[in-house]
C-alpha cells in the first residue's frame, strides 16, 4: 500500500509538472506560430504533427510498457520534453516547427499514456472511475495554471521565457521520476503471466467498439478547437493573457469536477454520464460564434469543460476496464492512439474551414460532429448491450460491474 501511494504522489507531481509546462504554451502556440507565417491550414498541419507521432508511436510504446516496465519510458519522454522545449526557440519557420512539433509528439506517447497505464495497474475493481478521475487532477491543474503563467511570462518577459519554463518544469519532472519512482510490477493481463493482447482485440469487445468510434468522431468533432479559439478572440478584442484566463477556468473546471464525478462514475450509468457531458460540449461549441466579449467566450468554454468533465471518467473507466482483459498499456495505447487519430484530421479540417468559408465555420462544424458521435454512441451501446451475455443483465454495459462488460467466448 505504501508503495502504490509512493507510485500515485510520484506520478501525480511530475505529470502535473509536464502538464504545466506545456499548459504554459498552449495558448500561444498558435500565435507563434502565425509569426511565422502560418496560415490555418499550416496550423492544422503543425498542431496534426503532434497528434500524428504520438499516434504512430502510442500504441508500440504501450505494449513496450506492458512487457518491459514503464519508469524507463516515462523518464526518457520526460527528459525528451526538457530537450524539445528548448528546440522551439530556435524554430525559425513553419517547416522546422512542424518537426519540433512530431518529435515532441513522440515524448508526449512516452509520458502520461503510461503514467495512465502505470494508474490503472493500482486501480482497484468497480473503483475505476475514481481513481482514474482523482489522477486526471494532475493533468487538468496543469493544463490549468499553465495558460495562466504562460499569458503573465509572455506579457513580462517575452515568448522565449516561456519555452524556458516549459524545458524547467520538465526538468523537474525528470529528476523526480529518476529518484523517486519505484518500477511497477510487471503489467497485468487477464491471465497472469501472459503476452498482452494484440491491439485489434479491443474491437472485439463490444463496449470498447463503442467507446473507440466515440473517441475518434469526439476528437474529430473538438479537437481543433483550442487551436483556433486563440484565432478567434482577438476577433472580438480579447487579448492573449485574457484567452489564457478562458482555457485555465476551462481546465479549472474539469479538474474540480474530476473527483465528483469519478466517484458518481463509480456508481452510475457510464453510458448515460457520456452521452450527457458530450451533448453539453457539442451545443456549446456550436454557440462559440455568438459570442461578443470575454465574457460570453467563458460562459461558453466553461460549459465545454463541464461537459468534458462529466463524460471523461466514464470513458476512462471502461478503458481501464479492457485494460485489465488486454495489458493496461495495450488498452490506454489503444485509446490514446484513436484520440489522436482525431486529433490529427481535425486541426486540418479546421484550418481549411478557416482559409475558405470562415473561422465560425469551425466551430460550428465541430458542434455538429460532436452531436453526431454522440447519437452514434447511444445506438452502439444499446446494440453492446444486446450483445453481452446474450442481451441479459444489458444494464451491465453501463453500470459498475466491470468484470461483465467482457464479450463472452
Amino acid at each position: 500500500m505504501k508503495t502504490a501511494r509512493r507510485i500515485y504522489t510520484v506520478l501525480f507531481i511530475s505529470v502535473f509538472a509536464t502538464m504545466l509546462g506545456l499548459g504554459v504554451v498552449s495558448p500561444l502556440l498558435p500565435l507563434y506560430a502565425e509569426n511565422l507565417g502560418a496560415t490555418g491550414i499550416w496550423l492544422g498541419i503543425i498542431f496534426s504533427a503532434f497528434a500524428l507521432s504520438r499516434s504512430v508511436f502510442m500504441p508500440i510504446i504501450g505494449r513496450l510498457s506492458d512487457r518491459q516496465g514503464r519508469k524507463w519510458i516515462i523518464l526518457m519522454g520526460m527528459f525528451a520534453y526538457a530537450v524539445l522545449s528548448l528546440a522551439y526557440i530556435i524554430a525559425d519557420s513553419v517547416y522546422s516547427l512542424t518537426v519540433v512539433r512530431f518529435a515532441h509528439g513522440i515524448a508526449s506517447a512516452m509520458v502520461v499514456p503510461i503514467a495512465m497505464a502505470y494508474i490503472a495497474d493500482l486501480s482497484e475493481h468497480g473503483k475505476e472511475g475514481s481513481y482514474m478521475g482523482n489522477f486526471s487532477i494532475s493533468m487538468f491543474l496543469g493544463m490549468g495554471v499553465g495558460p495562466l503563467l504562460g499569458g503573465f511570462l509572455n506579457d513580462a518577459f517575452g515568448m522565449n521565457s516561456v519555452f524556458y519554463t516549459m524545458a524547467a518544469l520538465s526538468a523537474f519532472a525528470t529528476l523526480l521520476v529518476a529518484v523517486s519512482l519505484p518500477e511497477a510490477k510487471r503489467a497485468s493481463s487477464a491471465i497472469k503471466g501472459a503476452e498482452p493482447a494484440p491491439m485489434r482485440d479491443i474491437f472485439r469487445l463490444p463496449v470498447m467498439r463503442g467507446v473507440m468510434v466515440f473517441t475518434l468522431i469526439s476528437a474529430l468533432g473538438r479537437g481543433g478547437t483550442m487551436v483556433f479559439i486563440p484565432v478567434f478572440a482577438p476577433l472580438i478584442a480579447i487579448s492573449p493573457s485574457s484567452v489564457g484566463v478562458i482555457l485555465s477556468v476551462n481546465t479549472f473546471i474539469m479538474a474540480l469536477l474530476q473527483v465528483p464525478v469519478g466517484r458518481f462514475t463509480d456508481r452510475g450509468n457510464k453510458v448515460a454520464l457520456i452521452v450527457v457531458g458530450s451533448a453539453i460540449a457539442a451545443i456549446a461549441l456550436l454557440i462559440i460564434p455568438f459570442s461578443r466579449s470575454f465574457w460570453h467566450l467563458l460562459v461558453i468554454t466553461s460549459l465545454i469543460g463541464v461537459g468534458g468533465a462529466i463524460q471523461q471518467p466514464s470513458i476512462m473507466a471502461l478503458t481501464v476496464d479492457a485494460g485489465r482483459t488486454l495489458g493496461m498499456g495495450t488498452s490506454m495505447g489503444a485509446y490514446n492512439t484513436i484520440f489522436g487519430i482525431g486529433m490529427i484530421i481535425a486541426p486540418l479540417i479546421g484550418g481549411l474551414f478557416m482559409d475558405y468559408i470562415g473561422i465560425d465555420a469551425v466551430f460550428y462544424a465541430a458542434g455538429a460532429i460532436s452531436l453526431l458521435g454522440t447519437a452514434i454512441f447511444a445506438v452502439m451501446m444499446q446494440k453492446a448491450a444486446g450483445e453481452i451475455n446474450g442481451g441479459q443483465n444489458a444494464g451491465m454495459v453501463a453500470g459498475p460491474a466491470p468484470d461483465d462488460l467482457r464479450e463472452q467466448p
